[in-house]
């Protein structure tokens, strides 16, 4: 009698273990929520979440560093001639971009459109820190492979609310899987 294996139950659902991978780097971004934005009363009565004068404020800071010795010129140019003279509105892109990935990629929740916005602070965060250590070239390419992977696989199908979202249009081009 010969010995059948059979795939390990844990080993045969590779949707779960990236939708597993898809919150846990939600969460990542989703740290955004508390580190970035604040909640502000409008008109005195109306508590809505917007970016605080914390951020706004070290943002610029930041900025200064990773441009300081940028290597890649055209990034350094960027930061420098176009972030660093407009440092509130990249507070509030930058804030909200890690907010709308963190949000998306921990709840599932257009999915494809978190892991677009993912990948380009990924791309961006890497361009700018790339040449201050190693551990930032390896993070923001891994966190770019990533992305890519979410929005290609549809990874908010699992365990995620794009399944019911697109469950009610299954004729969309969003609701099949690529490739199958």
């Amino acid at each position: 009698m010969a010995y059948e294996s059979r795939p390990a139950a844990s080993m045969s659902r590779p949707d779960r273990w990236l939708a597993f991978l898809r919150v846990v780097v939600g969460l990542y971004f989703a740290k955004a929520v508390v580190t970035k934005l604040g909640i502000f009363m409008v008109g005195g009565i109306l508590p809505l979440p917007g970016v605080s004068d914390r951020w706004i404020g070290v943002m610029p800071k930041i900025i200064a560093k990773q441009a300081s010795a940028n290597p890649i010129l055209f990034y350094k140019h960027f930061l420098d001639n176009t972030v660093l003279t407009h440092p509130e509105t990249f507070a509030h892109l930058t804030a909200w971009g890690e907010t709308i990935t963190g949000i998306g990629l921990t709840l599932g929740l257009l999915t494809g459109v978190a892991s677009i916005v993912g990948l380009v602070l990924a791309i961006n965060y890497g361009l700018a820190t790339q040449w201050m250590s190693s551990g930032q070239q390896g993070l923001h390419i891994m966190l770019v492979a990533m992305m890519i992977a979410f929005f290609f696989a549809r990874a908010g199908r699992t365990w995620g609310l794009d399944a019911l979202l697109w469950s009610a249009r299954p004729r969309s081009l969003f609701a099949r899987r690529p490739f199958s």
